[in-house]
């Protein structure tokens, strides 16, 4: 799947990051208009001291939860995370002042539901740019939470709280390499679902990142 990934992002002129320990943040949305689901994933990859590629594919959220649907804090709806790249957007910070996530630092694209209901509209809402606190944080401090709730306006979700702190030790490394700022690229399942099917026929080597390299992707079914 790693291979489907960088292979859509190269395809949009996203950018990839290969030093050592330099996060590459990825959020795969699913196929589904359904609310209060943890059905997405967050992919976090990046090279090691070896040369290795190390993947990681955490249970997620990137979308709003019901409450937050049907309740929206916003005249013009929900905000829903449009599928993009948004560079450096991110840092390390306290989310609602309470405990440490990656944070909004820089303007990012959302889409507004405005109809007030239980299903997720990608496509008809209002375009919105700005500083909305649309972080990357966990849901429940306790185990694997079941159902997004209100515990995402927007924001991207994990739904498990030891997928969440090893992120956060992932991150803390990345800082401590190369600063205070990440990168969070959304992209949709359907389109790594097409890629996997180019590169089975086609091979890892024509987008550059089988050569000569080792991948070990660790994915928590939790």
């Amino acid at each position: 799947m790693l291979a489907a990934i960088v292979s859509v992002i190269r395809s949009k002129l996203y950018e990839t990051y290969s030093r050592p320990y330099e996060l590459n943040i990825v959020g795969i949305r699913a196929n589904s208009t359904a609310s209060n689901r943890f059905d997405d994933e967050i992919h976090v990859f990046f090279k090691n001291n070896a040369n290795q590629w190390i993947h990681y594919i955490f249970p997620a959220t990137t979308d709003p939860g019901t409450y937050w649907l049907k309740s929206p804090m916003h005249p013009q709806g929900t905000a829903i995370l449009v599928q993009g790249q948004y560079k450096q957007a991110y840092q390390i910070g306290l989310h609602r002042g309470k405990y440490y996530a990656l944070v909004q630092r820089s303007p990012i694209t959302v889409m507004r539901d405005y109809d007030r209901n239980a299903v997720l509209d990608f496509n008809n809402g209002r375009l919105d740019a700005g500083m909305f606190g649309l972080n990357i944080h966990r849901a429940s401090v306790n185990g694997t939470t079941k159902t997004v709730d209100n515990y995402s306006a927007g924001c991207q979700v994990f739904a498990n709280i030891n997928d969440f702190n090893l992120f956060m030790q992932l991150c803390e490394k990345h800082r401590t390499l190369y600063g205070n700022s990440f990168t969070y690229t959304l992209i949709d399942k359907r389109a790594i679902a097409r890629q996997q099917k180019k590169i089975l026929a086609i091979g890892l080597t024509s987008i550059g990142i089988g050569t000569g390299l080792t991948f070990i992707t660790y994915k928590f079914l939790t």
